[in-house]
């Protein structure tokens, strides 16, 4: 039986399922009982498209504009000036100062169950302007087909993001049939307050507890699960403490890259191997580089992948 049928035969596919193998083979040296056999995904990038802007930025910037009539400041102080005025050239160089300005602008001040509510509403009708497809859809069906294997062969499967937890956590189970209880992200502080019927709640506050990237994913991996992952897959720069600390374990692991080169079926980028360089979560030369050096699969989504989402024939 074929685990994986959107991926083409070579050494990708081949890496995923020899680690597989050696992992459940209880005759292998390298086995790992059940209840070590844990997988990390980073999301953006990995699981999903990421370009030209992330999922979550999308929905941050269909709230300033919800949000607008009650902040008639922004029209006049930046970054929100830019966004109302819908200036794509102004919006494309904005900082990592910005867009945390307009995260915070635009996600703080609910209950954490009113935000849950207005981000599963939006993902409802939200579509992507390039395929003109709910985001939930440019799901990477290879890597669906990867966790279901995992799965399949007792791995416990974890999104580890730089991306918003609380967001994430809202379609997580609905995706890609991961609990909320198993996503790990960024994070906003929240505060406990009281309804005006005296219930409990959760308020997001406008500042950050965390930002779950680089360093942080295999830092806040030990604060949830207190082990390595047997098994971790991302794109970028951002995920390379992440493949260093699984691959630190003895036994099986397994430590991979998606790389972005096909413009065609997604998108080209790097700027690895000569690739477009871009702003939003790069792969280096030197990330490649040290795939090489330390044994990382490289997933071509041009060479590796026969489909790239459930929709493509």
């Amino acid at each position: 039986m074929d685990h994986l049928p959107s991926w083409n035969d070579g050494p990708a596919k081949s890496a995923i399922e020899s680690f597989v193998h050696a992992a459940t083979d209880a005759g292998s040296p390298q086995f790992v009982p059940e209840d070590e056999r844990i997988a990390t995904f980073d999301q953006d990038g990995t699981m999903w498209v990421e370009h030209p802007i992330v999922t979550q930025l999308a929905f941050a910037l269909a709230r300033v504009f919800a949000l607008a009539p009650n902040n008639p400041k922004w029209k006049d102080a930046e970054p929100f000036k830019s966004i109302l005025a819908r200036d794509q050239a102004a919006i494309a160089k904005f900082t990592m100062k910005d867009l945390e300005a307009i995260v915070m602008a635009t996600h703080a001040g609910m209950a954490t169950g009113d935000f849950h509510a207005t981000v599963s509403e939006w993902m409802t009708t939200a579509e992507d302007p390039r395929w003109n497809r709910r985001y939930t859809e440019l799901v990477y069906q290879p890597m669906l087909e990867v966790m279901q294997y995992l799965r399949a062969n007792g791995f416990k499967i974890y999104i580890v993001t730089g991306g918003g937890q609380a967001f994430v956590r809202t379609f997580a189970q609905q995706v890609y049939d991961i609990p909320p209880q198993r996503v790990i992200g960024s994070a906003a502080k929240t505060n406990y307050a009281y309804t005006k019927e005296g219930r409990g709640v959760l308020v997001k506050q406008p500042a950050l507890l965390f930002f779950d990237d680089t360093a942080a994913k295999a830092e806040d991996i030990y604060l949830f699960l207190g082990r390595r992952p047997r098994a971790a897959f991302g794109n970028s720069d951002g995920d390379r403490q992440m493949l260093e600390y699984t691959q630190g374990n003895g036994g099986a692991t397994l430590a991979m890259l998606v790389l972005h080169d096909d413009a065609e079926r997604e998108y080209a980028y790097g700027p690895a191997n000569g690739l477009p360089d871009v702003k939003l979560s790069p792969f280096s030369q030197a990330t490649f580089d040290e795939a090489a050096a330390k044994g990382w699969p490289v997933i071509s989504m041009k060479n590796d992948w026969k489909r790239v989402f459930a929709f493509n024939p």
